[in-house]
Parts: structure tokens; C-alpha cells; sequence
């Protein structure tokens, strides 16, 4: 019988989804990983990565990652290379990246890690096509709250040289939140590859202003009122409002409440929460950034960039880095 084995790490054991779930539905503030739980909420992200992503969509877009990625091999000057897809989403990009190893490099290794085992599983056979059954690991785990990060995604062989992926995550993530855990991670001999979307022109403000319309779309309000209607809301109980706010770093971030219109009580997993009309729950946000902020928070966290690839439009960026290495 043909099957997958995959590693599923604590923090994304029942009793820990249920805590984050509860903290979400206390906080109004809806953790992004809830978004991809199920079949249904992953096709429906799939379904609109490939309707409105930059990299399914765009040439150049398609030109920087192979440009980025040739860069990557370059450097990486081995025999034996691991690739380690952080948040891989359905792996198109990391299963790119290994076919192009593979002209080149002799033996392959891959680790597929999100937080969405249905995502994990399609990353899986993306990738497959490129490297081994028994070369390629797969990680469910949340990189929000996992602790031991290096030791639940690290499968390879300690002579490889590993390239670490991190494509669409940066924008969900508070930065204090994901960059310590990714330094932590990183050796110092590795290579990161690292996607983020950007604004251009001077004026950063006005910059996030002109690209919040791309967000209201009709693909990503069902994707994100899926998890409401799932958690016992009806579709007629609020609105789903698209705004900008700016975090304590004076980063801005596009972010989607659902207002109530109506109380509405809810009974989930056996916890009871009650929603009062007027109220605003946030249920998802995403940063945008320019090159010159990401090369700084990358920075805070010594992880220097070696280059950077950008699309015509100049608002998706690929960089290649490092850990910088203590002196």
C-alpha cells in the first residue's frame, strides 16, 4: 500500500491547536495558521495563490526565482545538498529549486515543513519528482510556537549543505516572532532563500495605500471568512473589512477585520465564546515591506543579504542570505 509517513511535531498536537484556537477566538485576533487547517481551506489558498500570486503569474516573477536559485547552487558548492522548505505551501517553488539542483548536484535531500498537513502532503509530491521517497522528509509544525525548530526540521546528513526556503511567510509573521527562531535555526554554512512583497517610491505610506485594492478580491474573502463560517458565524453576522495598520516598529501591514453586525455565541471544542455587535475580529494581516526594511530586520538578527532579485514590477523581491558568522 502506497502511503506517506509525516512527522507531526507538538505544537500542532490537538490540546496545542485547541489552546491557540481559544486564544485566537479571546484575543479577536485570529492566528494565521487556521486559515489552512482543513482540505477545504487549502484548496480554496491554492486556488488563489494560482489566480493572484505574482509567481504563478508573472514572467519576470518566474525569472528572479530561477535567477535567485541558480545563485543558490552556485554557492553552495557540494555534492550533497538538503533543501528545507519553511511554510512550503503546495511546493512549487521548492520543487523548482530541486529540479534545477538535480542538473547539478549529485545527491538531494529535501524536508517540506507548513503548518497544514493537506499543504504538506501536496509540497510532498511536488517535490518527489525531484528527489527520493526516502530522501524527502515531511514536518507539520508551527513555526509561530515551535521551540526546538532545528531539531524537528533537520533530517539531513550533518556533510550536507542545507538551502533553507522561506517564501510567503515573512508577511504573517509579528518579526519578533519568526526571525529569532530562523537564526536559531540556521548554521552557519547554510544558505537562505527569502521572498517578500514590496512597495516602491519613496513614500512608504502611500506606497501600502495604492496596493490595499489587490487584497479585496472575491478568492481571498472566501478563503478567510471559511474559518468564521466553519467556527459557527454566518455569513450575515458581519462584514469583512480591508484596512492599514502600523505596528509598533512603524511597519504597515494590510489587514482584514470581520465587524459584527449581531451578537453571536459560539460553542467550539467545548469552549463557549460570546461576540458583541460592533465588535471586530481580525482574521488575518500581511506586512509589506521595502527592500531597505527587510535588509534591516534581517540584520537585527544577524542574517546578512549576499543578493537580491527582484520582478519588473518591483514588488515581489527574492534575497539570498547567511548567518552571519561571529567574530
Amino acid at each position: 500500500m502506497s502511503g506517506a509517513h509525516v512527522f507531526i511535531d507538538r505544537s500542532q498536537f490537538p490540546e496545542n491547536v485547541r489552546r491557540d484556537l481559544f486564544e485566537s477566538l479571546r484575543s479577536r485576533a485570529i492566528n494565521h495558521k487556521f486559515h489552512y487547517d482543513t482540505y477545504k481551506q487549502a484548496a480554496k489558498w491554492l486556488a488563489l495563490h494560482e489566480a493572484y500570486s505574482p509567481a504563478r503569474r508573472d514572467p519576470s516573477c518566474l525569472r528572479i526565482y530561477d535567477d535567485a536559485f541558480q545563485a543558490a547552487i552556485e554557492l553552495s558548492k557540494s555534492t550533497t545538498v538538503h533543501v528545507i522548505g519553511l511554510g512550503c505551501g503546495g511546493g512549487q517553488k521548492e520543487a523548482r529549486l530541486l529540479e534545477l539542483l538535480r542538473e547539478q548536484t549529485g545527491k538531494l535531500s529535501c524536508t517540506v515543513s507548513d503548518v497544514s498537513l493537506p499543504l504538506v502532503l501536496s509540497a510532498r509530491t511536488a517535490v518527489l519528482k525531484s528527489v527520493n521517497e526516502d530522501q524527502c522528509s515531511a514536518v507539520v509544525c508551527d513555526l509561530g510556537t515551535l521551540d526546538e525548530l532545528a531539531q524537528a526540521l533537520d533530517g539531513s546528513d550533518q556533510r550536507s549543505r542545507r538551502i533553507v526556503t522561506l517564501f510567503g511567510i515573512v508577511p504573517n509573521f509579528e518579526p519578533g516572532t519568526l526571525l529569532p527562531r530562523l537564526h536559531a535555526l540556521l548554521r552557519a554554512d547554510d544558505l537562505l532563500l527569502i521572498s517578500a512583497n514590496l512597495v516602491q517610491g519613496g513614500d512608504y505610506a502611500r506606497g501600502v495605500e495604492r496596493i490595499l485594492p489587490q487584497y479585496d478580491n472575491p478568492l481571498t474573502r472566501d478563503w478567510l471568512l471559511t474559518l468564521l463560517l466553519d467556527l459557527g458565524f454566518n455569513r450575515d453576522d458581519g462584514e469583512l473589512k480591508f484596512t492599514i495598520e502600523t505596528d509598533r516598529f512603524q511597519f504597515r501591514r494590510i489587514a482584514a477585520h470581520f465587524e459584527l453586525r449581531c451578537s453571536r455565541e459560539l460553542s467550539v471544542l467545548g469552549g463557549h465564546f460570546l461576540f458583541q455587535a460592533g465588535e471586530q475580529i481580525r482574521v488575518f494581516f500581511s506586512y509589506r515591506h521595502t527592500s531597505q526594511t527587510i535588509r534591516s530586520l534581517l540584520s537585527q538578527y544577524q542574517i546578512e543579504v549576499l543578493g537580491e532579485w527582484l520582478n519588473d514590477s518591483r514588488e515581489e523581491s527574492v534575497f539570498l542570505c547567511r548567518r552571519t558568522v561571529a567574530t
